[in-house]
């Protein structure tokens, strides 16, 4: 029933030889690998002015200089990604290019950094998309966090069928977005220089509680930067691409930043025509919308629009979250289990902990974007700042052609992430950036833990000679409740093994002793039955108390438990049966020189 149920939900399972068909076009591409910078449109602009108007009027007129200077920012970061690009076709994920050129622990550094801002990705990216919906029907509000963890899910589970599938499904919205709010963009613009007037709503500026310093300039530039977010992710994808995969993924990468480019600087200028400040139930985005298109039809297409990429942009993260950690697992700094494929050729649980994380993060911050943004971009400008240190190092170390260019340019990029991130670190650090600049250490101190954990492993597993001769003695137990084909076949395989064999039977009821013996004496059953007295009624410690019992007497020997157990015909036929046998394998696992069979009779109905 569940390889069904797997099966109608996700897809039948793919080959591996099917691998390279799960490849993505440029127009998939970005829509898979952009999805997460292109939102940021819908809430980095509101994150400018949610720190200028708290110092009145004048503040609010720099939000375009702002915008401008990150705009700048994103050409200088868009051309270091580049050259990551071309020289790591195979993926140049920062953890790889810095653990490749700076050594293990600055790259451990970038993938912790990575690691959290993908996560925190997923938490913004949707509490924006339902907060964009919450705009545009307000009774929504107070089950904002279900409708996040909701969307989460489906997100989950789209990616869990692979990446091909998923792409198809997101690049519908993705282009739905990029049209609209073109669409808003000029149709703002013609209206404001040449249209017919536009009822510009009055501004009501709060009073000013800040002076218009360069601090706290620097700091409405720190929340601007959430537009940068996302830029990484084609070149930590290029092996997702179909070929010529570094030429590919370096078109879609232009693509999208001058995407990004026009709409960010045009939504900024577009608040500021219209007198557009933040509002507490509703976007800046929708009151753009609002005044352009009124209510009409186009004005939901917009936040519908908005509400999908922004809900979407989380895939981005489902994309690379998963690759990511599947490198560190790999390299044995993060569990096994992430380094491998399911059915559909995903990392499926790395798809899945990245599902449960994000949920727990929305629930933990309500799903307030306010909230999670403020540590959303330290994550990014670390693993910025290492990568593109890593290139200049790469370049220098190799000296190949046009190397002294090339490491200009990387250098250049590492400078301004470098400046930025000082910057959102110590303006954001109070508003919660702390939390990240703590959890970072965390996660890598966790990674040495789990490295260290399989070093142990690798050295106390590696045999010797004595490993291989038979312990002096074997003795088996079996545990009984009563005697039935199961339990014949469980006597029937262990007197194959050993010729010490007991059945041993734990007495809950006095009278059921009695009957027990009856039992072993008209059977004629040729070995012993041990029976243990239980005055408080449990199985297991009985149980263990005479294991450790034949322990003491001899040092070298094994036991062998031997669990006696029938398989009922139909799934929910085991519901109704107690799960002893399932509770004494669980305990028995830790017990050490015990080894546990199960022997089992299937039911035919």
């Amino acid at each position: 029933m569940f390889k069904t149920l797997k099966k109608f939900i996700l897809g039948p399972p793919l080959a591996s030889a099917e691998i390279h068909e799960q490849r993505l076009t440029k127009k998939v591409a970005l829509a898979v690998f952009s999805s997460d910078a292109l939102s940021s449109v819908a809430y980095a602009s509101e994150e400018i002015l949610l720190v200028l108007v708290t110092a009145g009027m004048a503040a609010v007129q720099l939000s375009l200089p702002i915008a401008i200077a990150i705009g700048v920012l994103l050409l200088i970061v868009v051309s270091s990604y580049r050259q990551t690009i071309m020289a790591y076709p195979q993926g140049g994920g920062a953890y790889i290019v810095v653990k490749d050129n700076l050594g293990t622990y600055p790259g451990l550094v970038a993938g912790a950094s990575l690691l959290t801002d993908y996560i925190l990705t997923v938490s913004v990216s949707v509490s924006s998309g339902v907060a964009a919906i919450t705009s545009a029907f307000p009774p929504l509000y107070p089950y904002r966090i279900v409708i996040c963890i909701f969307f989460i899910g489906l997100i989950t589970l789209a990616n869990l069928r692979g990446i091909k599938e998923s792409g198809a499904i997101f690049a519908v919205p993705t282009y739905l977005f990029i049209v609209s709010f073109t669409v808003l963009i000029g149709i703002g613009f013609y209206k404001y220089f040449f249209g017919p007037a536009v009822m510009i709503p009055e501004a009501h500026y709060p009073p000013a509680s800040h002076a218009l310093t360069y601090f706290f300039i620097l700091r409405a530039f720190a929340s601007g930067c959430t537009a940068l977010t996302g830029v990484e992710a084609i070149s930590d994808g290029v092996p997702a691409f179909k070929k010529p995969e570094s030429r590919n993924a370096v078109v879609t990468l232009l693509w999208m930043c001058v995407i990004l480019l026009v709409m960010f600087l045009g939504i900024t200028e577009l608040a500021r025509f219209y007198h557009v400040l933040p509002k507490e139930h509703e976007t800046v985005v929708s009151q753009i919308a609002r005044v352009v298109f009124h209510e009409g039809p186009f004005y939901y297409l917009i936040q519908a629009a908005t509400a999908m990429i922004l809900i979407l942009a989380a895939n981005t993260s489902f994309m690379d979250f998963p690759r990511l950690a599947s490198w560190l697992a790999r390299d044995g700094f993060m569990p096994r289990q992430l380094s491998s494929m399911g059915d559909r050729l995903a990392f499926s649980n790395g798809i899945i902990l990245l599902g449960v994380s994000s949920s727990l993060l929305v629930v933990l911050f309500a799903a307030n974007t306010h909230h999670l943004i403020p540590l959303y971009a330290v994550g990014v400008f670390i693993s910025f700042t290492l990568s593109q240190t890593a290139m200049v190092r790469r370049w220098i170390k190799l000296k190949s052609k046009g190397w002294a260019r090339k490491a200009t340019v990387n250098g250049i990029g590492a400078a301004t992430c470098f400046i930025t991130l000082m910057v959102i670190a110590s303006t954001k650090f109070i508003h919660g950036a702390w939390m990240v600049i703590i959890f970072i250490p965390m996660l890598i101190a966790w990674f040495l833990s789990v490295h260290g954990h399989y070093h142990n492993i690798i050295d106390q597993l590696h045999p010797d000679l004595t490993d291989l001769l038979p312990p002096k003695l074997h003795r088996v137990l079996i545990p009984i409740s009563t005697f039935h084909k199961g339990t014949a076949k469980a006597i029937s395989y262990a007197l194959s093994i050993s010729n010490d064999v007991r059945a041993v039977y734990i007495a809950l009821d006095p009278e059921r002793s009695v009957k027990i013996k009856d039992i072993w004496k008209n059977w004629c059953i040729d070995i012993p039955l041990v029976i243990l007295e239980s005055p408080y009624r449990s199985i297991i410690r009985p149980l263990l108390d005479y294991i450790d019992q034949l322990q003491k007497e001899d040092e070298d020997q094994l036991i062998t438990v031997i669990l006696p157990e029938f398989v009922a015909a139909k799934w929910w036929q085991q519901i109704l049966h107690n799960q002893t046998a399932l509770m004494i394998r669980g305990i028995l696992m830790f017990k050490q020189g015990v080894s546990v069979t199960s022997v089992r009779h299937f039911l035919k109905y």
